[in-house]
């Protein structure tokens, strides 16, 4: 069983932000935010980070942790301030065990829909050798903080379980306001996460990760309209992910998109505006 705590009220204040006015509850900063999109296949792994912080979001399939790694280094991250593992399939937890072994990570957020695979069996038992616990997120105990200037909100399923795609409807969603800038991460959430996560959250964010790797849901143009991205940002490969229906749903709105599959793409935000290159 996977080592839990239930995570606390933290910064409680900050959770009254949510939303629209989570985007102007942190001035704009002096800093730089960055985040990366790797070029992992049909996978999410997604790193941000400042001169003072690092948050990773997923961790692509067995192995790919060693190419996260690689670019931590690069970049001269040490450590994780915050481990975030949307859901438990494997294109998303399988870097994880690799992750926790071989750099300090802080935290672990995870979702509340544990999985049986060889790679879920490795992220607990690393937990448990490096003696962490992971926080289980849910839709009732949204989970608020800020590091180094960048303000998460990280929202978790209502539901224990449901009906349809359990594991995907199960993911963790998690906006990100850095200054005026705002980008929406939505793991792999299907029509029931994407009508519950707009039911109770509204905002414009410039950037959308579009949930499950594009492949077409009948709520994202509800999406779409809801969050009116200027950028996109799909993670899938030319084989899998990204189909023709999502890409007509973005071009109508003359939304910009970037597939992985061409790169990895990254996104800067020094608090006002936005630069995303691949």
């Amino acid at each position: 069983m996977i080592p839990v705590k239930q995570t606390a009220a933290v910064w409680t204040a900050l959770v009254l932000f949510s939303g629209c006015a989570a985007q102007s509850a942190v001035q704009t900063p002096s800093d730089t935010l960055n985040v990366y999109f790797f070029e992992a296949g049909k996978a999410d792994a997604v790193l941000l980070y400042t001169d003072e912080s690092a948050v990773l979001i997923d961790t692509g399939e067995a192995g790919y942790g060693s190419e996260i790694l690689s670019y931590m280094k690069e970049h001269g991250i040490e450590s994780l301030d915050c481990l975030i593992i949307t859901h438990f399939d494997k294109d998303h937890v399988g870097g994880a065990a690799q992750i926790l072994d071989n750099t300090e990570v802080s935290r672990v957020l995870v979702s509340n829909s544990p999985k049986d695979s060889d790679e879920y069996t490795a992220f607990v038992r690393s937990l448990e050798m490096n003696d962490l616990s992971a926080e289980v997120i849910t839709g009732t105990d949204e989970e608020v903080f800020e590091i180094d200037g960048v303000l998460y909100s990280v929202d978790g399923p209502d539901e224990e379980e449901y009906d349809k795609d359990p594991s995907n409807n199960s993911s963790l969603i998690t906006s990100v306001t850095y200054g005026s800038n705002s980008i929406l991460l939505t793991g792999d959430a299907e029509n029931d996460r994407i009508k519950e996560y707009l039911s109770a959250h509204s905002g414009d964010y410039d950037v959308l990760k579009v949930p499950y790797h594009g492949n077409y849901l009948k709520q994202l143009a509800k999406l779409v309209d809801a969050v009116t991205p200027e950028t996109a940002v799909i993670t899938c490969s030319e084989d899998e992910g990204g189909e023709e229906k999502t890409a007509a749903v973005l071009a109508a709105e003359d939304i910009e998109t970037y597939y992985t599959y061409n790169g990895g793409v990254t996104v800067t935000s020094d608090g006002k505006d936005i630069t995303v290159s691949q």
